[in-house]
């Protein structure tokens, strides 16, 4: 099994920026990829940004060039770096992780709020 648990949502305004961490703990030697969905309210959940177990990445449209992902494999932890946040990225972000056998895990989400 493995753990994960979010943190660095919170509020910021219209053009800042935030970063999320991903602490994962368990069976991280099992996880083929990370990354984050995200769920505003009355939206389905969308896919953000994934890394891969060969650090290829792959980011939503509406994120490209300004979230980055990235992850350090020793501690082990998942990042996703938001820069020029727009109020359409309140959301609750969800890291998620996707190990070996195909069983997939998920974090609680952490909340982040844009105002204008």
């Amino acid at each position: 099994q493995v753990q994960l648990v979010e943190s660095g949502g919170g509020l910021v305004q219209a053009g800042g920026s935030l970063r999320l961490s991903c602490a994962a703990s368990g069976s991280t030697f099992s996880i083929k990829s990370m990354g984050w969905y995200r769920q505003a309210p009355g939206k389905q959940r969308e896919l953000v940004a994934l890394v891969t177990g060969g650090d290829i990445t792959n980011y939503a449209d509406s994120v490209k060039g300004r979230f980055t992902i990235s992850r350090d494999i020793a501690k082990p932890t998942m990042y996703l770096q938001m820069n020029m946040l727009k109020r359409e990225d309140a959301a609750v972000y969800y890291c998620y992780a996707d190990i070996s056998d195909g069983m997939v895990y998920w974090g609680k989400g952490t909340l982040v709020t844009v105002s204008s």
